[in-house]
């Protein structure tokens, strides 16, 4: 249990930071460049992976997987933190939670899964969770207008992708390890190519800033791995308990210490988001025990 409790904890202190990085002066890009080399370098310290030995491995190796993820996952850590910015963290949140629709639409289309009525039910649910959660405030103003929808928008399509392209590396069977920690370096050489392009200055704020979010980046991971072995038999328990813990926290850090605020149809998104995964990772169950 104390695994899902820290990897709650990690995932929402990354929105916390990002949530404080501009009134602390951190660069948002230069700050994700240096995560990835933290994240890296924890990954390779702490899981210990092993690269291919021969070239003919190299080339067998999923790069076109790969260079999604090094493209999208600095990308959408820069977009989640303007959400974060400009939406606020509860929203923000919950939007990336909710991008569990696109995976589990995917299985249906893509990998073949057989389709339950209660999946269905829970894939509904969660797209009338969204679009309450996209609805503005009253005047547009504190949830940041159209701008702030389309970065909402671009989070939950973006970690929906990323997600999707996870499950497609773990089809292929090589070591979770070896996988993340390639898609880490590539990450890495893809952001810190941006950032040198745009000759930026660089200040300590941001590399502090960069590697204490590399520390809660990794260590988010790897506590939700050490879950899922610890509740072996029982994945939809973990992935239900930290989708569920991290808006609840979300929202009790947002509204309390950050005064976001939330019109009916959000908090009713927030409701809707919950129920939804409760029916698509236990909705089966319930049937069986109605019946």
């Amino acid at each position: 249990m104390w695994n899902i409790v820290w990897c709650v904890a990690c995932s929402v202190a990354v929105s916390v930071l990002l949530k404080v990085a501009r009134r602390q002066k951190i660069v948002l890009e230069q700050a994700i460049a240096m995560n990835y080399i933290v994240a890296a370098v924890l990954c390779w310290v702490l899981l210990k992976p092993t690269l291919p030995a021969s070239p003919a491995t190299w080339s067998k190796l999923p790069w076109e997987v790969f260079l999604g993820l090094g493209v999208l996952l600095p990308s959408i850590f820069v977009v989640m933190g303007r959400a974060v910015e400009r939406a606020g963290m509860v929203r923000a949140d919950a939007a990336q939670r909710l991008s569990l629709f696109l995976p589990i639409v995917a299985a249906f289309t893509v990998f073949g899964e057989r389709i339950t009525q209660m999946r269905l039910i829970g894939v509904v649910l969660a797209l009338v969770a969204l679009v309450c959660l996209l609805i503005k405030n009253n005047g547009g103003k504190k949830s940041g207008g159209f701008g702030a929808l389309l970065l909402l928008l671009g989070v939950w399509c973006g970690y929906g992708v990323i997600d999707i392209l996870f499950k497609q590396l773990a089809r292929g069977g090589a070591a979770f390890a070896d996988n993340l920690f390639l898609v880490f370096l590539l990450a890495l050489v893809i952001m810190w190519l941006y950032v040198l392009l745009t000759r930026p200055r660089f200040n300590l704020g941001s590399m502090v800033g960069g590697a204490l979010l590399g520390v809660l980046n990794f260590f988010n991971i790897l506590f939700y791995i050490k879950a899922h072995q610890a509740f072996h038999n029982n994945p939809s328990l973990v992935f239900a308990a930290v989708n569920v813990g991290i808006i609840a926290v979300a929202t009790l850090i947002g509204t309390l210490l950050f005064k976001e605020k939330l019109n009916r149809l959000n908090i009713a998104g927030l409701v809707l988001a919950v129920c939804a995964m409760a029916v698509l990772f236990y909705g089966n169950t319930l049937l069986k025990f109605a019946g």
